[in-house]
Protein backbone atom coordinates (compact mmCIF):
# COMPACT_ATOMS: atom_id res chain seq x y z
CA UNK A 1 0.00 0.00 0.00
CA UNK A 2 1.36 3.37 -1.10
CA UNK A 3 0.78 6.47 1.79
CA UNK A 4 0.81 8.22 -1.38
CA UNK A 5 -2.35 6.70 -2.68
CA UNK A 6 -6.04 6.97 -1.82
CA UNK A 7 -6.23 3.53 -0.01
CA UNK A 8 -4.72 5.33 2.94
CA UNK A 9 -7.26 6.81 5.29
CA UNK A 10 -5.27 7.54 8.19
CA UNK A 11 -6.43 8.15 11.77
CA UNK A 12 -5.57 8.24 15.51
CA UNK A 13 -4.86 4.66 17.07
CA UNK A 14 -7.05 3.87 19.85
CA UNK A 15 -5.55 5.47 23.61
CA UNK A 16 -4.11 7.98 20.72
CA UNK A 17 -5.12 11.85 21.15
CA UNK A 18 -4.13 15.37 19.36
CA UNK A 19 -3.95 18.45 21.47
CA UNK A 20 -3.40 22.26 21.64
CA UNK A 21 -1.31 23.29 24.20
CA UNK A 22 -1.41 26.53 25.12
CA UNK A 23 1.32 26.94 27.10
CA UNK A 24 3.39 26.28 24.84
CA UNK A 25 1.53 26.97 21.51
CA UNK A 26 1.88 23.99 19.90
CA UNK A 27 0.17 20.88 19.39
CA UNK A 28 1.24 17.36 20.19
CA UNK A 29 0.04 13.63 20.12
CA UNK A 30 -0.15 12.03 23.36
CA UNK A 31 0.03 8.20 23.53
CA UNK A 32 0.35 5.66 26.20
CA UNK A 33 3.85 6.40 27.31
CA UNK A 34 4.56 9.72 25.73
CA UNK A 35 4.24 12.85 23.98
CA UNK A 36 5.03 13.54 20.16
CA UNK A 37 5.26 17.75 19.86
CA UNK A 38 4.18 18.46 16.41
CA UNK A 39 5.03 21.64 13.86
CA UNK A 40 2.64 23.53 11.88
CA UNK A 41 3.20 21.25 9.25
CA UNK A 42 2.32 17.82 10.68
CA UNK A 43 -0.34 19.46 12.92
CA UNK A 44 -1.87 20.88 10.20
CA UNK A 45 -1.85 17.71 7.99
CA UNK A 46 -3.19 15.43 11.38
CA UNK A 47 -6.17 17.81 11.89
CA UNK A 48 -7.22 16.28 8.20
CA UNK A 49 -6.95 12.94 9.51
CA UNK A 50 -10.54 12.16 9.74
CA UNK A 51 -10.69 8.29 9.78
CA UNK A 52 -12.59 8.71 6.00
CA UNK A 53 -10.77 10.91 3.96
CA UNK A 54 -8.07 9.24 1.80
CA UNK A 55 -4.84 10.48 1.91
CA UNK A 56 -4.83 12.11 -1.91
CA UNK A 57 -7.97 13.94 -0.68
CA UNK A 58 -6.39 15.35 2.46
CA UNK A 59 -2.77 16.53 0.45
CA UNK A 60 -6.08 18.01 -2.26
CA UNK A 61 -7.66 20.02 0.95
CA UNK A 62 -3.90 21.17 2.10
CA UNK A 63 -3.47 22.50 -1.31
CA UNK A 64 -6.04 24.60 -0.97
CA UNK A 65 -5.10 25.90 1.94
CA UNK A 66 -1.31 26.54 1.75
CA UNK A 67 1.04 26.69 -0.82
CA UNK A 68 3.93 24.34 -1.99
CA UNK A 69 2.08 21.33 -0.36
CA UNK A 70 4.33 18.55 -1.39
CA UNK A 71 2.26 15.23 -1.68
CA UNK A 72 5.15 13.03 -1.01
CA UNK A 73 5.91 14.73 1.99
CA UNK A 74 2.31 14.44 3.45
CA UNK A 75 2.56 10.50 2.78
CA UNK A 76 6.42 10.55 3.96
CA UNK A 77 4.85 11.99 7.51
CA UNK A 78 1.67 10.03 7.92
CA UNK A 79 3.70 7.15 7.10
CA UNK A 80 6.47 7.52 9.84
CA UNK A 81 3.61 8.20 12.35
CA UNK A 82 1.72 4.62 11.48
CA UNK A 83 5.38 3.31 12.07
CA UNK A 84 5.32 4.78 15.59
CA UNK A 85 2.03 3.36 15.94
CA UNK A 86 0.43 6.98 16.47
CA UNK A 87 -2.11 6.60 12.93
CA UNK A 88 -3.93 3.47 11.40
CA UNK A 89 -3.95 4.12 7.68
CA UNK A 90 -6.54 1.39 6.94
CA UNK A 91 -10.09 3.50 7.99
CA UNK A 92 -10.11 2.42 11.19
CA UNK A 93 -8.40 4.91 13.17
CA UNK A 94 -10.83 8.15 14.88
CA UNK A 95 -10.78 11.21 13.83
CA UNK A 96 -7.94 13.86 14.85
CA UNK A 97 -10.00 16.31 16.27
CA UNK A 98 -7.51 18.52 18.39
CA UNK A 99 -8.30 18.78 21.92
CA UNK A 100 -7.66 22.60 23.55
CA UNK A 101 -5.89 22.12 26.67
CA UNK A 102 -6.26 24.40 29.95
CA UNK A 103 -3.44 26.68 30.59
CA UNK A 104 -2.34 30.25 29.67
CA UNK A 105 -1.74 31.61 26.46
CA UNK A 106 0.20 34.09 25.36
CA UNK A 107 3.35 34.29 27.24
CA UNK A 108 6.87 33.12 27.11
CA UNK A 109 7.55 29.68 27.93
CA UNK A 110 10.19 29.51 30.81
CA UNK A 111 11.93 26.24 29.39
CA UNK A 112 12.63 23.19 29.57
CA UNK A 113 9.07 22.90 30.51
CA UNK A 114 8.03 19.08 31.26
CA UNK A 115 5.98 17.13 29.40
CA UNK A 116 5.17 14.21 31.89
CA UNK A 117 3.97 14.27 35.67
CA UNK A 118 3.93 11.29 37.78
CA UNK A 119 1.52 11.28 40.31
CA UNK A 120 2.09 8.70 43.13
CA UNK A 121 -1.18 8.82 45.20
CA UNK A 122 -0.48 5.95 47.49
CA UNK A 123 2.16 3.50 48.56
CA UNK A 124 0.13 0.98 49.82
CA UNK A 125 -0.43 -2.13 47.85
CA UNK A 126 -1.81 -5.64 48.10
CA UNK A 127 1.30 -6.89 46.69
CA UNK A 128 4.33 -7.92 48.00
CA UNK A 129 6.76 -7.96 44.88
CA UNK A 130 10.47 -8.46 45.54
CA UNK A 131 11.23 -5.69 42.78
CA UNK A 132 8.49 -3.27 44.09
CA UNK A 133 10.67 0.45 43.45
CA UNK A 134 8.89 2.19 46.32
CA UNK A 135 10.53 3.13 49.26
CA UNK A 136 12.02 0.13 51.58
CA UNK A 137 11.22 2.49 54.76
CA UNK A 138 7.45 2.40 54.13
CA UNK A 139 6.72 3.21 57.34
CA UNK A 140 7.92 6.74 56.90
CA UNK A 141 5.81 7.43 53.78
CA UNK A 142 2.20 7.09 55.70
CA UNK A 143 1.15 10.54 55.22
CA UNK A 144 -0.83 10.71 52.00
CA UNK A 145 -2.25 13.94 50.33
CA UNK A 146 -5.99 15.19 50.49
CA UNK A 147 -8.00 15.58 47.39
CA UNK A 148 -7.66 19.31 47.45
CA UNK A 149 -3.77 18.94 47.48
CA UNK A 150 -4.09 16.68 43.98
CA UNK A 151 -6.68 18.85 42.42
CA UNK A 152 -4.79 21.96 43.29
CA UNK A 153 -1.07 19.97 41.83
CA UNK A 154 -2.91 18.80 38.48
CA UNK A 155 -3.90 22.76 38.19
CA UNK A 156 -0.09 23.59 38.77
CA UNK A 157 1.51 21.00 36.49
CA UNK A 158 -1.13 22.16 33.75
CA UNK A 159 -0.02 25.66 33.90
CA UNK A 160 3.78 24.58 34.14
CA UNK A 161 3.41 22.46 30.72
CA UNK A 162 2.40 19.09 31.92
CA UNK A 163 0.12 17.19 29.16
CA UNK A 164 0.18 13.61 30.50
CA UNK A 165 -0.13 12.68 34.07
CA UNK A 166 0.65 8.63 35.32
CA UNK A 167 -1.27 7.91 37.70
CA UNK A 168 0.35 5.28 40.33
CA UNK A 169 2.03 4.28 43.44
CA UNK A 170 1.16 1.34 45.22
CA UNK A 171 -1.87 0.64 44.21
CA UNK A 172 -4.25 3.77 43.06
CA UNK A 173 -6.94 2.08 43.04
CA UNK A 174 -7.12 2.32 46.89
CA UNK A 175 -7.68 6.09 46.49
CA UNK A 176 -11.61 6.61 46.98
CA UNK A 177 -10.80 9.60 45.35
CA UNK A 178 -9.40 8.29 41.25
CA UNK A 179 -12.21 9.00 39.45
CA UNK A 180 -12.15 12.63 40.64
CA UNK A 181 -8.56 13.29 39.95
CA UNK A 182 -9.54 11.38 36.37
CA UNK A 183 -12.37 14.17 35.86
CA UNK A 184 -10.22 16.64 36.85
CA UNK A 185 -7.47 15.73 34.25
CA UNK A 186 -9.44 15.45 31.98
CA UNK A 187 -11.48 18.90 32.35
CA UNK A 188 -7.86 20.51 32.30
CA UNK A 189 -6.89 18.80 28.88
CA UNK A 190 -4.28 16.23 30.45
CA UNK A 191 -4.12 12.97 29.17
CA UNK A 192 -4.48 10.41 31.88
CA UNK A 193 -2.81 6.77 32.05
CA UNK A 194 -3.82 4.59 35.40
CA UNK A 195 -0.47 2.40 36.15
CA UNK A 196 -2.17 -0.23 38.43
CA UNK A 197 -1.92 -3.94 39.82
CA UNK A 198 -5.77 -4.33 38.87
CA UNK A 199 -6.41 -5.84 42.11
CA UNK A 200 -8.91 -3.74 43.81
CA UNK A 201 -10.76 -3.28 40.98
CA UNK A 202 -14.63 -3.63 41.46
CA UNK A 203 -17.20 -4.78 38.94
CA UNK A 204 -18.39 -1.06 37.34
CA UNK A 205 -15.36 1.25 38.37
CA UNK A 206 -13.41 0.36 34.71
CA UNK A 207 -16.58 1.59 33.18
CA UNK A 208 -16.85 4.88 35.86
CA UNK A 209 -13.07 5.73 34.85
CA UNK A 210 -13.67 5.39 31.47
CA UNK A 211 -16.72 8.28 31.89
CA UNK A 212 -14.59 10.29 33.94
CA UNK A 213 -12.29 10.49 30.96
CA UNK A 214 -9.43 8.10 31.56
CA UNK A 215 -7.38 7.86 28.79
CA UNK A 216 -5.26 4.27 29.26
CA UNK A 217 -4.28 1.62 31.54
CA UNK A 218 -1.36 -0.06 32.27
CA UNK A 219 -2.08 -3.71 34.21
CA UNK A 220 0.98 -5.65 35.32
CA UNK A 221 1.59 -8.94 35.26
CA UNK A 222 4.09 -10.93 37.41
CA UNK A 223 4.59 -14.12 34.90
CA UNK A 224 2.50 -16.25 32.65
CA UNK A 225 2.46 -18.83 35.12
CA UNK A 226 0.04 -18.35 37.79
CA UNK A 227 1.90 -19.86 40.59
CA UNK A 228 5.21 -18.39 40.32
CA UNK A 229 2.75 -14.96 39.37
CA UNK A 230 1.42 -15.32 42.74
CA UNK A 231 4.43 -16.61 44.42
CA UNK A 232 6.29 -13.14 43.53
CA UNK A 233 3.15 -11.23 44.49
CA UNK A 234 3.03 -12.90 47.80
CA UNK A 235 -0.76 -13.91 47.41
CA UNK A 236 -2.98 -15.52 44.71
CA UNK A 237 -3.30 -12.24 42.53
CA UNK A 238 -2.85 -13.81 38.91
CA UNK A 239 -6.54 -15.06 38.46
CA UNK A 240 -7.77 -11.65 39.94
CA UNK A 241 -5.46 -9.38 37.71
CA UNK A 242 -6.99 -11.59 34.24
CA UNK A 243 -10.44 -10.46 35.58
CA UNK A 244 -9.18 -7.14 35.73
CA UNK A 245 -7.87 -6.85 32.43
CA UNK A 246 -11.08 -8.09 31.21
CA UNK A 247 -12.94 -5.04 33.11
CA UNK A 248 -10.70 -2.56 31.65
CA UNK A 249 -10.98 -3.28 27.81
CA UNK A 250 -14.61 -4.28 28.50
CA UNK A 251 -14.86 -0.22 29.41
CA UNK A 252 -13.57 0.08 25.90
CA UNK A 253 -10.21 1.60 27.80
CA UNK A 254 -7.07 1.11 25.86
CA UNK A 255 -4.49 -1.68 27.90
CA UNK A 256 -0.90 -1.84 27.92
CA UNK A 257 0.12 -5.08 30.24
CA UNK A 258 3.63 -4.56 32.10
CA UNK A 259 6.00 -7.32 33.38
CA UNK A 260 9.08 -6.75 35.07
CA UNK A 261 11.73 -9.29 34.08
CA UNK A 262 13.88 -11.00 35.99
CA UNK A 263 15.89 -14.51 36.38
CA UNK A 264 12.60 -16.21 37.59
CA UNK A 265 10.28 -14.98 34.88
CA UNK A 266 12.48 -14.92 31.80
CA UNK A 267 12.28 -18.14 30.40
CA UNK A 268 7.98 -17.28 30.24
CA UNK A 269 8.92 -14.22 28.36
CA UNK A 270 7.30 -15.24 24.58
CA UNK A 271 4.26 -16.79 27.19
CA UNK A 272 3.87 -13.68 29.03
CA UNK A 273 4.13 -11.86 25.90
CA UNK A 274 0.98 -14.33 24.21
CA UNK A 275 -1.21 -13.75 27.16
CA UNK A 276 -0.88 -10.14 27.44
CA UNK A 277 -2.26 -10.07 23.58
CA UNK A 278 -5.14 -12.47 24.41
CA UNK A 279 -6.11 -10.29 27.35
CA UNK A 280 -6.76 -7.53 24.54
CA UNK A 281 -3.72 -5.75 24.99
CA UNK A 282 -2.83 -3.51 22.27
CA UNK A 283 0.46 -2.86 23.95
CA UNK A 284 2.94 -5.03 26.08
CA UNK A 285 6.06 -3.76 27.94
CA UNK A 286 8.76 -6.03 28.68
CA UNK A 287 10.82 -4.36 31.07
CA UNK A 288 13.74 -5.27 32.73
CA UNK A 289 14.47 -4.69 36.61
CA UNK A 290 15.17 -1.54 37.80
CA UNK A 291 17.46 -1.97 41.08
CA UNK A 292 16.28 1.05 43.16
CA UNK A 293 13.74 0.07 46.38
CA UNK A 294 13.08 -3.04 47.07
CA UNK A 295 14.85 -4.67 43.65
CA UNK A 296 18.17 -3.52 44.78
CA UNK A 297 18.19 -5.64 48.40
CA UNK A 298 17.11 -8.32 46.37
CA UNK A 299 19.58 -8.15 42.97
CA UNK A 300 20.80 -11.18 44.34
CA UNK A 301 17.65 -13.19 43.11
CA UNK A 302 16.96 -10.92 40.43
CA UNK A 303 19.81 -9.98 38.41
CA UNK A 304 20.04 -12.56 35.12
CA UNK A 305 23.05 -13.13 33.70
CA UNK A 306 24.34 -12.68 29.77
CA UNK A 307 22.48 -14.95 28.22
CA UNK A 308 19.32 -14.74 29.64
CA UNK A 309 19.40 -11.60 28.57
CA UNK A 310 20.35 -12.61 25.01
CA UNK A 311 17.78 -15.23 24.85
CA UNK A 312 14.87 -12.79 26.06
CA UNK A 313 16.07 -10.16 22.72
CA UNK A 314 15.62 -13.74 20.96
CA UNK A 315 12.23 -14.34 22.23
CA UNK A 316 10.82 -11.00 22.07
CA UNK A 317 11.37 -10.82 18.42
CA UNK A 318 9.78 -14.33 17.83
CA UNK A 319 6.84 -12.32 19.98
CA UNK A 320 6.67 -9.67 17.45
CA UNK A 321 6.61 -12.18 14.46
CA UNK A 322 3.64 -14.25 15.74
CA UNK A 323 1.72 -11.01 17.01
CA UNK A 324 2.60 -8.38 14.48
CA UNK A 325 -0.58 -6.23 13.41
CA UNK A 326 -2.20 -6.85 16.62
CA UNK A 327 -0.05 -5.14 19.35
CA UNK A 328 3.22 -3.27 19.98
CA UNK A 329 5.54 -5.44 22.05
CA UNK A 330 8.48 -3.45 23.57
CA UNK A 331 11.33 -4.58 25.28
CA UNK A 332 12.83 -2.04 28.09
CA UNK A 333 17.08 -3.30 27.52
CA UNK A 334 19.08 -4.66 30.79
CA UNK A 335 21.55 -1.87 31.10
CA UNK A 336 24.04 -3.98 32.85
CA UNK A 337 24.18 -6.31 30.14
CA UNK A 338 23.71 -4.05 26.79
CA UNK A 339 26.68 -1.75 26.98
CA UNK A 340 24.27 1.24 26.73
CA UNK A 341 22.96 3.58 29.52
CA UNK A 342 19.60 4.56 29.95
CA UNK A 343 18.62 8.40 29.33
CA UNK A 344 16.45 7.96 32.66
CA UNK A 345 13.78 10.52 32.72
CA UNK A 346 14.66 11.84 29.50
CA UNK A 347 17.29 13.85 31.54
CA UNK A 348 17.03 15.41 35.44
CA UNK A 349 14.59 17.76 35.13
CA UNK A 350 13.98 17.86 31.45
CA UNK A 351 10.74 16.53 30.94
CA UNK A 352 9.56 14.80 33.71
CA UNK A 353 8.82 15.38 37.60
CA UNK A 354 7.46 12.73 40.50
CA UNK A 355 5.00 13.81 43.04
CA UNK A 356 5.24 11.30 46.09
CA UNK A 357 2.16 10.43 48.09
CA UNK A 358 2.69 12.88 51.08
CA UNK A 359 3.41 15.95 48.41
CA UNK A 360 7.26 15.56 48.39
CA UNK A 361 8.30 16.97 44.58
CA UNK A 362 11.25 14.63 43.20
CA UNK A 363 13.35 14.52 39.58
CA UNK A 364 12.85 10.92 39.62
CA UNK A 365 11.30 8.20 41.46
CA UNK A 366 13.94 6.95 43.78
CA UNK A 367 16.52 10.27 43.74
CA UNK A 368 15.09 10.76 47.51
CA UNK A 369 17.96 8.57 48.64
CA UNK A 370 20.45 10.74 47.32
CA UNK A 371 22.89 12.54 49.98
CA UNK A 372 22.61 16.27 50.59
CA UNK A 373 19.84 16.82 47.81
CA UNK A 374 16.46 18.94 50.01
CA UNK A 375 13.18 17.66 48.94
CA UNK A 376 10.99 20.26 47.96
CA UNK A 377 7.12 19.65 48.96
CA UNK A 378 4.21 20.75 47.01
CA UNK A 379 2.28 21.62 50.49
CA UNK A 380 4.01 24.18 50.81
CA UNK A 381 5.49 25.36 47.17
CA UNK A 382 4.55 26.01 44.13
CA UNK A 383 5.04 23.78 40.99
CA UNK A 384 6.81 26.31 39.04
CA UNK A 385 9.09 27.34 41.62
CA UNK A 386 10.26 23.80 42.28
CA UNK A 387 10.64 22.91 38.62
CA UNK A 388 12.32 25.81 37.58
CA UNK A 389 14.49 26.89 40.65
CA UNK A 390 14.89 24.07 43.17
CA UNK A 391 18.37 22.50 43.96
CA UNK A 392 16.87 18.94 43.35
CA UNK A 393 16.15 19.91 40.00
CA UNK A 394 18.47 22.08 39.52
CA UNK A 395 21.76 19.68 40.37
CA UNK A 396 21.78 17.21 37.58
CA UNK A 397 20.18 19.33 35.01
CA UNK A 398 21.92 19.78 31.57
CA UNK A 399 25.47 18.95 31.30
CA UNK A 400 27.87 21.06 33.22
CA UNK A 401 27.73 18.66 36.45
CA UNK A 402 29.43 16.04 34.20
CA UNK A 403 32.79 14.38 35.01
CA UNK A 404 34.90 12.61 32.54
CA UNK A 405 34.51 11.12 30.36
CA UNK A 406 30.77 11.81 30.32
CA UNK A 407 31.71 15.59 29.84
CA UNK A 408 33.65 14.91 26.50
CA UNK A 409 31.04 12.33 25.21
CA UNK A 410 29.14 12.35 22.26
CA UNK A 411 25.99 10.64 23.36
CA UNK A 412 26.15 13.27 26.65
CA UNK A 413 22.66 14.96 25.15
CA UNK A 414 20.89 11.81 24.07
CA UNK A 415 21.69 9.78 27.20
CA UNK A 416 21.96 12.68 29.91
CA UNK A 417 24.75 11.07 31.35
CA UNK A 418 22.38 7.68 32.40
CA UNK A 419 21.06 6.98 35.38
CA UNK A 420 22.42 9.03 38.92
CA UNK A 421 20.54 7.12 40.89
CA UNK A 422 22.45 3.78 39.55
CA UNK A 423 25.16 5.67 40.16
CA UNK A 424 24.99 6.20 43.73
CA UNK A 425 23.75 3.02 44.62
CA UNK A 426 26.74 1.23 43.11
CA UNK A 427 29.60 4.20 43.85
CA UNK A 428 28.05 5.97 46.36
CA UNK A 429 28.61 9.27 43.95
CA UNK A 430 25.50 10.28 42.82
CA UNK A 431 27.50 12.28 39.98
CA UNK A 432 29.68 9.33 38.97
CA UNK A 433 29.63 7.92 35.52
CA UNK A 434 26.95 5.39 35.46
CA UNK A 435 28.33 2.37 35.99
CA UNK A 436 26.26 0.44 33.06
CA UNK A 437 28.45 2.69 31.36
CA UNK A 438 31.77 0.76 29.27
CA UNK A 439 33.84 3.65 30.13
CA UNK A 440 32.96 4.14 33.83
CA UNK A 441 35.97 3.13 35.82
CA UNK A 442 33.01 1.27 38.13
CA UNK A 443 32.03 -0.65 35.04
CA UNK A 444 33.16 -3.61 36.94
CA UNK A 445 30.58 -3.63 39.83
CA UNK A 446 27.62 -4.36 37.40
CA UNK A 447 29.07 -6.90 35.38
CA UNK A 448 30.93 -8.76 38.41
CA UNK A 449 29.20 -11.69 39.75
CA UNK A 450 26.71 -10.53 42.21
CA UNK A 451 28.62 -11.00 46.01
CA UNK A 452 26.26 -13.59 48.01
CA UNK A 453 26.03 -13.64 51.67
CA UNK A 454 27.40 -16.46 53.35
CA UNK A 455 27.64 -19.75 51.51
CA UNK A 456 23.97 -19.04 49.92
CA UNK A 457 22.34 -15.44 48.64
CA UNK A 458 20.85 -13.03 50.78
CA UNK A 459 17.37 -14.36 52.00
CA UNK A 460 14.31 -12.23 49.76
CA UNK A 461 13.28 -8.92 51.28
CA UNK A 462 9.76 -9.32 49.97
CA UNK A 463 7.99 -5.45 50.18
Amino acid sequence: MSTAGSTVIPGLRKGVRLVHDPVRNQAALVYPEGVLMLNDSAAAVLRHCDGRRGARAITARLRDEYDGVDGEQVGALLADLAERRLLALDGTGAPARPVAAAGPSGTAVRTPAPLGLIAELTYRCPLQCLYCSNPVELSRHRDELQTEHWLRILDQARELGVLQVHLTGGEPLLRRDLTVLVDRARRLGLYTNLVTSGIPLAAGRAAELADAGLDHVQLSLQDADAGRADAVAGFSAHERKLTAARRFTGAGLPLTVNAVLHRGNLARLGDLADQAVALGADRVELAHTQYYGWAWRNRAHLAPNGEQVRQAERDVAAARERHIGRAEIVLVAADHHTGAVKPCMNGWGERQLVVAPDGDVLPCLAAAQLPALPVPSAVTEDLAAIWHDSPAFNRFRGTAWMPEPCRGCALREVDHGGCRCQAFQFTGDPAATDPACPLSPHHHLVTDPIPAAGSGPAPRRFR
